[in-house]
């Protein structure tokens, strides 16, 4: 064999040893892989990149910050699981649950996961099809690794918490529900509205307006509340999912400026889209307000304080960096800012009037928790919320305990019940109207009724879990509405597959709250150790159980799981 036929195959073996650097390995995955279509017009095979408006001149200046490889995220992926996993096991196999605070911590969890989870594999969803349709390679691939942390995010909130579903109630439906309960529309819609626009306009309100301004509140002070409140199963899906969180957020800031850079045009596309989400977004973490300041037994910060950190002043310092690009800060955060010492106090006031209809129990603030609202709401919960609580209270001793027994309006665009209050007047429920072909819509917020009139065409098809029960959608398929005693509410909720008076309903009696105190010897609310008692119940609004469930009485606790 010629020596000199050799020569350049040692040398590319040599070369092919060497170990690529990271710079290398990013510039190989996103820039080497990619290729120019030749049997196919490029705007047919990316279909949905023009429609939006955007112009990308030169999709080789997208760059991710961390120039994350795949060998390289395996890696640091695997590591977390498997510190992950050891602490799910810790905490599971020491009968952990029963060490946090107490039993009304775990409604929280009712909640994240019926409403978080099911967010999260929404959002993997939405990924992966942007990951489809962006023509530069790194875009493509930087989409693909998120869609793939979303799943993860699903996955490890699923496995976290199902611990908690051995024990309580209320959590064992929780995709079921997420797809029909009446409140979970509220996040469902929010991801399906991002899913069905276009591939831009979903980076723009996810990774930016979401994940980059918004999810700290999620992801900070309510971890830390976890934390504090002993549920160390809970904190470190939390804080795994976090240090992925971190990564979104600076792509988040890196996509802005990708689409303000390439031309001057985009700049008022991307601001509509950011007005449009950033406020949709804060709609939606209305819920982890009423969360912190009304579910955890022992706070960490009000939603009011969380607020001012983690918006006006990290989100005011954003926006004075963006102003170099012609970008403001969204519209109608100022009504944020004033309704910040409302608007948990007013979800929670919702939730009480509807807990019939609840997948958690629900319960009036003990003496010494209004003490610590009037603390942070110095100005507003003395004055316009203590009085109600006080109210409800009474009815309560009187036996005779308050609930709504209607069926609220809801915002044709954030699907919330019209619950919240001029910003400017506290007494005076917020309404907007738009019509559209000659219908009337109803709006909870400015905000909304902008989005609204902007693409009527798209939010006039919204699902409404309210106009479903009015029309008949909301029912199994063995209901007869002739039957006598037929129950529209009753059968609403089976669909919705909330266990009337098990999954939620007051706290006072609940299954949870017995089964606690039996099991822990503790009282099962910190804050008030008789309301474990059973209270009367409402009779113009809960309706009978629609069968005999499988947690109406106290449970003995299932065995602790093998090592």
């Amino acid at each position: 064999m010629n020596p000199a036929t050799l020569t350049p195959t040692a040398e590319a073996a040599k070369t092919a040893a060497r170990k690529l650097s990271l710079k290398e390995n990013y510039a190989l995955l996103t820039r080497d892989l990619g290729w120019e279509p030749s049997y196919q017009k490029p705007e047919d095979v990316f279909r949905h990149a023009q429609f939006e408006g955007i112009k990308i001149h030169d999709w080789e200046q997208w760059e991710d910050p961390f120039r994350l490889t795949m060998d390289a995220y395996w890696k640091y992926q695997g590591e977390k699981e498997r510190k992950l996993y050891a602490i799910l096991d810790a905490f599971q196999q020491n009968n952990a649950q029963f060490n946090v605070s107490d039993v009304r911590y775990v409604q929280a969890l009712k909640l994240f996961i019926n409403g978080v989870v099911g967010m999260e594999y929404a959002s993997h969803r939405g990924f992966n099809i942007i990951g489809r349709e962006f023509p530069g390679t790194a875009a493509r691939i930087a989409a693909q690794m998120q869609a793939i942390d979303e799943l993860r995010h699903a996955q490890t909130q699923t496995h976290a918490l199902s611990h908690y579903s051995k024990y309580f109630a209320g959590m064992s439906e929780f995709p079921h529900q997420y797809d029909r309960t009446w409140y979970l529309s509220i996040p469902k819609s929010f991801f399906e509205d991002a899913v069905s626009s276009g591939p831009f306009e979903f980076v723009v309100g996810i990774c930016f307006a979401f994940e980059y301004v918004l999810t700290n509140l999620v992801f900070m002070p309510w971890m830390s509340g976890a934390a504090y409140n002993g549920d160390m199963s809970t904190v470190s899906f939390g804080f795994s999912a976090q240090s992925d969180e971190a990564r979104h957020m600076t792509l988040g800031i890196e996509v802005i400026k990708f689409l303000l850079e390439q031309d001057p045009a985009n700049v008022p596309i991307v601001q509509g889209w950011i007005d449009k989400w950033f406020w949709r977004g804060y709609r939606l973490l209305s819920l982890v307000a009423a969360m912190m300041d009304y579910m955890l037994p022992k706070r960490v910060m009000s939603w009011a304080e969380a607020w001012e950190i983690y918006y006006e002043q990290n989100g005011g310092a954003l926006f004075a960096d963006l102003a170099r690009y012609g970008i403001r800060p969204p519209r109608h955060a100022d009504v944020t800012v004033k309704e910040k010492a409302h608007v948990s106090h007013q979800l929670w006031s919702t939730f009480y009037q509807f807990r019939h209809a609840a997948g958690f129990a629900v319960w009036l603030p003990s003496q010494d928790e209004q003490q610590w609202l009037s603390a942070k709401y110095p100005d507003t919960f003395d004055r316009y919320y203590r009085p109600r609580y006080a109210h409800w209270a009474a009815l309560e001793a009187a036996g005779t305990p308050f609930a709504n027994a209607t069926l609220p309006q809801l915002c044709q665009v954030c699907q919330w019940p019209l619950l919240f209050t001029e910003p400017d007047d506290p007494t005076q429920i917020c309404y907007r109207e738009e019509s559209y072909l000659g219908e009337k819509f109803h709006c909870c917020s400015d905000g909304c009724r902008e989005i609204f009139a902007k693409e009527p065409q798209k939010y006039v098809h919204a699902h409404l879990p309210v106009h479903q029960i009015y029309q008949g959608s909301y029912f199994l398929p063995d209901v007869n509405p002739g039957a006598p005693g037929f129950n529209p509410l009753v059968e609403a909720l089976r669909y919705m597959g909330i266990t009337a008076g098990v999954d939620g309903g007051s706290f006072h009696g609940h299954v949870d709250a017995q089964n606690w105190e039996r099991w822990t010897q503790r009282p099962a609310s910190m804050h008030d150790p008789m309301q474990s008692a059973p209270q009367p119940t409402p009779q113009a609004a809960t309706p009978p159980p629609p069968h005999t469930p499988p947690h109406t009485a106290p449970q003995t606790p299932p065995q602790r799981q093998p090592a």
